[in-house]
């Protein structure tokens, strides 16, 4: 019996750490790509959070120091590591938030917007909802999931464990993601604001030379077929961009 108390004081820490992983991956995957869509059930987002802590634990013990179980070190693991998680997962959350308001401005632009819009249990426009769909599947063919463990391994060299985050920097980081995801957007939905402002300034000289003709009813077609050709010809550079701008994150974040 004595002999078992040494094992014990050695096993505590190990465990003490996995729960603080569990803690800050339960956290992002609830809000990461893929990881936390709302089509998954809870219990897969808990099966997929497990197995990663599972994987990240052995790699993340020797960066930390267990501190001493207690009721009060539990409370402030449980605050520091979900806030962490949650801050690490809205910024690979607004690449995905990028791409839906591309969709949107697509749409918008070339009057799509009310086509098979609830066609996700996003609200989107069809464009929007293709997008958002192809983008997430090329996520998952070029390993995001192995991506997404390295790129929460890195956090603890940025977010330290049992340490609230800075508000400062959250913020600064915040702000900079934002307008990262808002200028990833308008690049992405390039093609359709220039077709829609083409189609425009076109349908304009028409009505000006020839007032007796229903332009509207003429432009329509044209527009509703171009868009949907500028969606088959523009969407591989489009995914292409978003996911180089997704990659680049994953390999330098918070730059």
């Amino acid at each position: 019996m004595i002999g078992q108390f040494p094992l014990q004081d050695l096993a505590v820490g190990p465990i003490w750490i996995a729960v603080a992983v569990f803690l800050r991956i339960a956290a992002a995957c609830s809000v990461l790509p893929v990881f936390g869509e709302q089509i998954l059930s809870v219990r897969i987002k808990l099966a997929i959070a497990i197995l990663l802590t599972v994987a990240l634990t052995p790699a993340v013990l020797p960066m930390v120091e267990a501190p001493v179980p207690s009721l009060g070190s539990f409370a402030r693991m449980l605050l520091t590591e979900t806030l962490s998680g949650l801050f690490l997962g809205l910024m690979l959350r607004m690449f995905v938030f990028a791409i839906q308001t591309a969709g949107a401005i697509s749409a918008q632009s070339t009057s799509l917007s009310q086509i098979l819009g609830q066609a996700g249990l996003d609200p989107l426009p069809a464009i929007g909802h293709i997008l958002t769909m192809a983008a997430l599947a090329l996520l998952m063919a070029t390993g995001y999931h192995v991506k997404a463990a390295a790129f929460l391994t890195l956090s603890y060299e940025i977010l330290p464990m049992f340490e609230f985050p800075s508000p400062a920097a959250i913020a600064d980081a915040g702000r900079a993601q934002v307008g990262r995801s808002f200028a990833l957007a308008f690049t992405l939905a390039a093609p359709f604001i220039i077709l829609s402002v083409i189609y425009n300034l076109t349908l304009g000289a028409i009505n000006k030379a020839m007032p007796q003709l229903m332009v509207a009813f003429v432009g329509a077609p044209v527009i509703t077929f171009g868009a949907v050709a500028t969606l088959l010809v523009a969407s591989p550079f489009m995914l292409t961009v978003w996911i180089t701008a997704v990659e680049g994150f994953l390999a330098n974040p918070f730059r």
